[in-house]
């Protein structure tokens, strides 16, 4: 390990002035707003004065270069910190601190990356460990730079399960260059934290998740300093620097008691500035220059026009799983583009992501059974553009990471989900592994893409498109085979729709997904037996809706809908469709899919046993025309 040599007396000063300086910024930012969280900030004040004057290497020219050091503030509800040390670097000037939480102004009451020296939304407390394991990990294994990530974490956040598996991957990994630091204050929101100073508790649980841990007085500047350097030179494993610290530091008759959390200091303000300017030795400038990258050796990489190696190469009528037509469509991108990376949560054998993993393992990252690590590693590795990232699991494993891909909505980000196993026709299995809800879910995701491709053609190339589309995006494929229907040479957009059958005579429009495109391909056929023509639409995108379409091809069967999808009815393709037309005269709408509790059993059985079969399609035919 290479000597460590203590800053001069003058540097441990400043320092220990700009902590100060910080926390009077906090103050006056949060009495401004008339709202906030000071004693929280006042806690990581010495932390976060240390980081940014003395150990992370930056530029203050491009906050987000490639390769200078991360941040991650996991502790959000301390942005006005955050805000203050970007400020008294040189980044904008003190005095913006002003507009915090302002209508017109960026400076949120929790950071976003609305602001240019922000990577991801933080705040649902938990999550910015996983997002800096992403980083790390990208920079380790596929930047391969020398940036070094570092995720301040709230002891009170610490009793979130998420940050247990995002420790796990990064002592797994042995991500090195992951400094993970806890801010011990105590105290929690409405009262003490249940480890509260047990800083030895900390430090065992931290050491047996592979940690260099390392317990220090986190309101020490000397102490902070040898601590960073230690990390930094830890080769082996990532370090956690676990703070000892008091909530409201320095804030006289206020440091360390409860009832202080959110609030801002109010009538005692002036009498706490006046104090904390006492401590300041030097008040003038900041002489301490923030550290600067020594070198840019992350590689200028290009994430535009990502494309298929090859097109599709199907026959028509083969039967394909959509999901193993993503695995291969999934390889494809990933040989046309270095920068393609995929992640699964221990189901790539089923989901398919593992083509990938045989053509490039080194760009195939595997987050084992921990779905909420999963996509905050996904949403961390694909910050500053660094890799186009495909996470995969069951379609219903990513309800216990909603708030994670929330979080992702709100940190701009452009990872692309896919669930598989939806529906009842997964059969066998039973309810718990039905994706049932994933729809909804992703649909109510602000700016998301929801893709619902029907055969192995379309699945493909919702891939291709996905890797090109920004904001969130979600492909739902299919457990069971699906007979492909498409020509290779097809055309697909986004928010249009495919007319599969369609004749001058059709009074019944048909629209299903997946699955059930299929089942209204073979009710329409049926009917037509017995004169009655149906036009049946593939969505292919269930958000946006191809909304024209819908209607211009619904009043040309008279304005008779019909919609079958293998999905809760609450949220889905139906609802979308109803949405669609709620302002639309003239026209009438059955809506076939799953409404009550499902269970185990064959798969075209359950189909039928649940309303969302061909028979059930032609019976809702024969109901729409009599009315």
């Amino acid at each position: 390990m290479p000597t460590y040599h203590k800053p001069e007396a003058k540097t441990i000063q400043e320092l220990k002035d700009i902590a100060h300086k910080l926390r009077i910024d906090s103050i006056n930012a949060t009495q401004a707003s008339k709202s906030g969280h000071p004693t929280s900030c006042a806690s990581i004040a010495e932390i976060m004065s240390v980081l940014f004057f003395n150990t992370m290497r930056y530029k203050l020219s491009a906050p987000r270069d490639a390769s200078s050091d991360r941040f991650i503030l996991s502790k959000g509800h301390a942005a006005p910190i955050l805000y203050a040390a970007w400020a008294e670097a040189g980044l904008f000037p003190v005095e913006d601190l002003m507009n915090l939480r302002k209508i017109d102004s960026d400076l949120e009451g929790h950071p976003t990356p609305r602001l240019n020296f922000i990577d991801v939304g933080t705040g649902s407390l938990g999550q910015g460990v996983a997002v800096a394991c992403g980083m790390a990990y990208v920079g380790k294994n596929i930047d391969k730079a020398d940036y070094r990530t570092y995720v301040l974490v709230g002891d009170g956040e610490s009793a979130e399960g998420s940050i247990w598996e995002s420790l796990h991957f990064a002592g797994y990994y042995k991500l090195n260059n992951l400094c993970v630091i806890f801010d011990v204050n105590r105290l929690g929101q409405s009262e003490a934290t249940s480890l509260q100073h047990q800083m030895e508790v900390y430090r065992k649980r931290l050491d047996a998740f592979g940690f260099n841990a390392i317990v220090v007085d986190g309101h020490d500047v000397e102490e902070l300093c040898k601590a960073f350097f230690e990390a930094a030179s830890t080769t082996d494993r990532p370090t956690a620097i676990i703070a000892k610290t008091y909530k409201g530091k320095h804030f006289p008759n206020i440091e360390d008691l409860e009832n202080w959390h959110g609030k801002p200091l109010g009538d005692a303000a002036a009498d706490v500035v006046a104090h904390l300017q006492k401590l300041i030795r030097n008040p003038g400038p900041i002489t301490v220059a923030p550290p600067s990258p020594q070198k840019e050796n992350a590689p200028k990489v290009s994430i535009k026009n990502i494309q298929l190696a090859t097109p599709p190469a199907y026959q028509l009528g083969e039967q394909v799983a959509t999901r193993l037509a993503y695995g291969t469509a999934l390889a494809k991108i990933a040989m046309n583009n270095d920068r393609v990376i995929a992640l699964d949560g221990d189901t790539k054998n089923s989901t398919y992501s593992d083509k990938l993993r045989k053509a490039f393992p080194e760009r195939f990252i595997e987050c084992f059974i921990a779905e909420q690590n999963l996509v905050g590693v996904a949403i961390g590795a694909a910050c500053r553009d660094r890799t186009v990232a495909f996470v995969s699991t069951f379609a219903t494993f990513f309800t216990r990471a909603f708030d994670q891909i929330r979080m992702g909505a709100i940190s701009q980000t452009n990872v692309n989900f896919v669930g598989s196993h939806c529906g009842v026709s997964i059969g066998e299995d039973g309810p718990s592994q039905m994706g049932l809800e994933d729809i909804a879910m992703f649909r109510a995701i602000p700016g998301s893409t929801v893709f619902y491709p029907a055969d192995a053609v379309s699945t493909e190339r919702a891939v291709e498109m996905a890797a090109n589309t920004a904001g969130v995006c979600f492909i739902r494929t299919s457990r069971p085979n699906t007979a492909v229907i498409y020509d290779n040479n097809e055309k697909f957009e986004i928010g249009k729709c495919k007319v599969v059958k369609q004749s001058a005579n059709d009074s019944v429009l048909l629209i299903g997904a997946g699955i059930t495109l299929y089942e209204a391909l073979k009710a329409a056929e049926e009917l037509e037996k017995s004169g009655i023509h149906c036009r049946v639409i593939d969505p292919f995108t269930v958000k946006p809706l191809d909304k024209e379409g819908i209607i211009q091809n619904g009043a040309q069967c008279g304005g008779r809908v019909v919609v079958v999808e293998d999905h809760y009815k609450q949220g889905g393709l139906g609802e979308a469709v109803l949405s669609a037309l709620a302002e639309q005269r003239n026209f009438v709408v059955k809506h076939l899919g799953v409404d009550k509790l499902p269970r185990s059993g064959p798969p075209t059985v359950l189909v039928d046993m649940f309303g969302i079969s061909a028979r059930s399609v032609a019976a809702a035919v024969q109901e729409i025309i009599k009315m």
